[in-house]
């Protein structure tokens, strides 16, 4: 089952090595990538949404608009665009079912859980806390790389070598230690 499925039907799996157990996120929604930005565009935030709006994953969405996509979709058997194929937007995009969240690509809750609960500063402060309300838990670097592995693997048709160390460091966004 992928992501986008465990999610729609309400669970994250967050039961990747190194993990605590699943998440149950019926509880929670998404909010989009720009409520996110709020709070991460900042230095003192580690200015995480530069990170991410310079990333593949920002324009994740997009790359199902062209006629390559198109055509893989087709050649796999699909009845409709890439755009449309809840094959390919699995990895493309969050899990949200609003289009609007959709086209903003690979953004912050596909990797770290719905936000709805989790987004207020006063919660956000208390990691524990976050994670009761729906933040998703990576226990190490291996949890993080089976996460990004369950899109960046075999199945995708136009997978390339995915080298997690050399990815991670594109993509990581740690907070800077206060």
């Amino acid at each position: 089952m992928t992501r986008w499925f465990s999610r729609i039907a309400g669970v994250t799996l967050a039961l990747l090595p190194g993990t605590a157990l699943a998440q149950d996120t019926t509880a929670f929604s998404y909010i989009g990538v720009e409520k996110c930005i709020m709070c991460h565009k900042s230095e003192k935030s580690g200015n995480q949404a530069a990170v991410w709006k310079q990333s593949k994953h920002a324009e994740a969405y997009n790359t199902l608009l062209t006629p390559r996509a198109d055509s893989i979709a087709k050649t796999r058997g699909f009845a409709t665009p890439a755009k449309d194929a809840a094959e390919c937007l699995a990895c493309h995009t969050m899990a949200s079912t609003k289009v609007e969240d959709q086209k903003m690509g690979v953004q912050c809750e596909a990797c770290h859980g719905p936000g709805s609960a989790y987004k207020s500063l006063s919660v956000m402060k208390n990691k524990a806390q976050a994670i009761a309300a729906g933040l998703t838990k990576y226990e190490d670097k291996a949890a993080i790389e089976k996460q990004c592995r369950s899109c960046h693997n075999e199945k995708s048709p136009s997978f390339k070598a995915f080298n997690f160390d050399e990815r991670w460091t594109q993509i990581k966004h740690p907070k800077p230690a206060a």
